[in-house]
């Protein structure tokens, strides 16, 4: 899915240097008046050209919300569970192209671990499934969202490998297949594979109790009919990451900006897998019949008009607005972290044409 503030951004991303700390400053300060809270780094090589925070931490209590403060990443997530597939490639546990069947029971045939990665698996929503069906008193992780999908088994939206579209589903099962080639905990490799040795240290994946006991996390948002912001965790229907908050593969992770940096710069260098294989996550799926998606492992692909590749993943909780944008020729990173849904995100990208 493509919306206009994605656009947006990438182009005011790709114009020249000069003056663009500024532009994004002024940007950031117009968000903030109509309300927006939130963190936002812009970085060129490494280092960071503007790093600002605003709003709350909790809008209940009035406390203000720090640079360091550390948000739900929602599908920003899933490039790192992309990654944990590709270090497993490349210890030789499994291959992109290995039927998914050959590690997980499941009712639909045909697709492959690249299916999932590249969301062209024509899998059904899961969260759909488990709205529908799952008692919301209960937490569900993967082996009840897999259960659950085997029971009611909606039919395929397509043949794999036919049309790109967005898998939640997909990257439960890549989770899943992680654990099961690996023999470790998900949440565990994720920490002692990537976390650890990039000193990601305010980054992990953590439960609502483990969230509620941290003083710098900025919770979600979501206004009351009163208008008023109050904690998205109040919302209890409708907040997913309640009652599937065991889940893992396609969110849930945790981080602050600083921390994102950290991981961007990490993929410039050998320190997780080597080049081909991360060339991989950033291309374009080649389906059925021969045309792109632009959508690689983890990240979605678009090439402005320079030439050059930039490569992002937005997310999206209840109360949470997330964004990574990458300009791989040019090393400019530029991430949004946004902890009241707010218009103002949007405003914010839109604002750099």
């Amino acid at each position: 899915m493509y919306f206009r503030w994605i656009l947006a951004a990438l182009y005011f991303f790709s114009v020249s240097c000069f003056g663009q700390a500024d532009k994004i400053v002024r940007a950031f300060d117009s968000a903030v008046q109509s309300g927006f809270s939130g963190v936002l780094l812009y970085a060129e090589k490494g280092k960071a050209k503007v790093y600002k925070a605003a709003g709350y931490r909790h809008f209940e209590t009035g406390e203000e919300l720090k640079k360091t403060d550390i948000f739900e990443l929602a599908s920003v997530s899933k490039q790192f569970t992309a990654m944990i597939i590709m270090m497993l490639k490349e210890q030789g546990k499994l291959h992109f192209d290995d039927s998914v069947s050959k590690y997980l029971t499941i009712s639909y045939k045909g697709i492959t671990i690249r299916h999932l990665l590249t969301h062209t698996s024509g899998l059904p929503d899961y969260q759909t499934i488990m709205d529908k069906h799952w008692d919301k008193t209960s937490v569900a992780g993967n082996p009840e969202i897999i259960e659950y999908l085997n029971r009611y088994s909606p039919p395929a939206a397509f043949s794999p490998g036919e049309k790109y579209e967005y898998s939640n589903t997909g990257y439960v099962l890549l989770a899943s297949i992680a654990e099961k080639t690996s023999g470790r905990d998900f949440t565990d490799m994720c920490r002692q594979w990537i976390f650890k040795p990039l000193k990601m240290k305010d980054t992990n994946i953590r439960s609502l109790n483990e969230k509620s006991k941290m003083k710098n996390f900025a919770a979600g948002h979501l206004k009351d009919s009163l208008g008023r912001y109050i904690n998205a965790n109040k919302f209890h229907a409708t907040d997913y990451t309640i009652w599937l908050g065991n889940r893992k593969g396609p969110g849930r992770i945790s981080a602050n900006a600083r921390d994102l940096l950290k991981w961007d710069q990490a993929l410039y260098s050998n320190l997780l897998v080597n080049p081909a294989t991360l060339e991989e996550a950033f291309s374009p799926f080649k389906l059925n019949d021969g045309t792109f998606s632009n959508y690689g492992f983890g990240w979605q692909i678009e090439n402005p008009n320079d030439g050059s590749k930039v490569v992002l993943h937005t997310g999206d909780n209840p109360g949470y607005k997330t964004i990574i944008i990458r300009y791989l020729s040019s090393r400019k990173t530029l991430i949004i972290l946004n902890n009241n849904a707010h218009p103002g995100f949007k405003a914010l990208a839109d604002g750099f044409d």
